[in-house]
């Protein structure tokens, strides 16, 4: 019975905020995923249904508009013809992690406030969280967002715990803000949503109509390892440049506080304030990008790819790979070593003969 697909007594209203940097894709995939819900299913076993939600496009003044991507979207309702929602969505936004918000969205932030204190569920995916932590409603809470977003958010709201390892977190009283992080882990959003108002039998009939699967690799793993923007500090710049051409060099750190001819704690003062990182931080960083290249192209042993990136003990490498990746070399080898060479053999075969179909023929 724990399982059975429940109908509400009414449709659930679901307000999915669209902005001009709105991702199209995600706002109609979660509109899409909502609307099929029971429909679908029943669809294709020869019976109908109605779902048990009711999913509204909204925005500032309901006009039509253009998102980040080109695509044109009319709005169902204004953000004042939609105060009957029982969930709001914030997808992801098309701003660069280090852009600051400013004011521009405040009108929706107030209204995001609003529906929150009236007992709406408020939900975002990946950078939609830049939106929903203006609202203050994530202040004191766990929060998630996309991997490139963290740490400008942490500077900008440092009251929020942000966990970019984590693909979904739920907060607030009742549960009632539900964040995804990176990526499609909009899926796993719009499946718990769906499982909290129609029942898990319902949420599993949505992911198997979609062929969507519930991710327990952490977003981390995805993450390109950053290893601090180029400094204007002239000295540091040079030592960047150098441990990116010798980061496998035996005593690195020991090196460029050398080349840079400060004493060895003023150097270190400078460079973390000029990269945000510790000199061995950032050399951790270059060699671990270069190891992860190595694991998805080839196959190279574990303790040779520690060799060459630098680390004489292949146990620490491995150790510290899992620390910073979420992954074992092994485990993100087998995860990632296999899609790169699924994309690579989808190329086109430049020595193939060319296919007699594909010819123009002559009039």
């Amino acid at each position: 019975m724990g399982n059975a697909t429940r109908i509400p007594s009414r449709p659930v209203v679901v307000a999915l905020l669209g902005v001009p940097d709105t991702s199209a894709a995600t706002l109609y995939g979660y509109y899409d995923a909502l609307a099929s819900t029971c429909r679908d299913w029943q669809m294709v076993h020869g019976g109908s249904a109605e779902s048990p939600f009711r999913p509204l496009v909204v925005s500032r003044d309901g006009a039509p508009f253009t998102a980040a991507n080109g695509v044109r979207i009319t709005p169902d309702a204004s953000l004042a013809r939609a105060h009957a929602a029982d969930i709001v969505y914030v997808t992801d936004l098309a701003i660069p992690p280090e852009e600051p918000l400013g004011d521009r969205y405040d009108v929706e932030a107030s209204w995001l406030c609003e529906r929150y204190a009236a007992g709406a569920t408020v939900t975002s995916s990946c950078s939609g969280a830049v939106l929903l932590a203006r609202t203050g409603l994530l202040d004191g809470l766990d929060a998630t967002t996309h991997w490139a977003y963290c740490d400008a958010l942490r500077r900008h709201y440092p009251r929020v715990r942000w966990h970019p390892e984590r693909g979904l977190v739920f907060a607030g009283a009742g549960q009632r803000i539900m964040m995804a992080g990176s990526g499609i882990a909009w899926h796993q959003l719009v499946l718990s949503l769906i499982a909290r108002h129609a029942g898990p039998e319902a949420a599993m009939q949505v992911a198997r109509i979609n062929l969507m699967d519930w991710n327990t690799t952490s977003p981390i793993a995805y993450a390109s390892l950053r290893h601090g923007a180029q400094s204007s500090d002239p000295v540091v710049t040079r030592c960047q440049e150098w441990a990116a051409r010798h980061y496998q060099a035996e005593a690195p750190v020991a090196q460029m506080v050398a080349l840079s001819g400060l004493p060895e704690r003023t150097f270190k003062r400078r460079f973390a304030q000029a990269t945000g990182m510790s000199p061995i931080e950032y050399v951790h960083t270059l060699r671990l990008e270069e190891a992860k290249q190595m694991l998805e192209a080839g196959d190279d042993p574990v303790e040779a790819i520690a060799l060459e990136v630098g680390y004489q003990d292949a146990s620490f490498f491995s150790r510290l790979f899992r620390r910073r990746v979420a992954l074992t070399p092994a485990q993100y080898r087998r995860r990632f070593g296999g899609l790169k060479r699924r994309l690579t053999a989808a190329q086109p075969d430049p020595d193939a003969p060319p296919d007699a179909r594909a010819r123009p023929t002559r009039p």
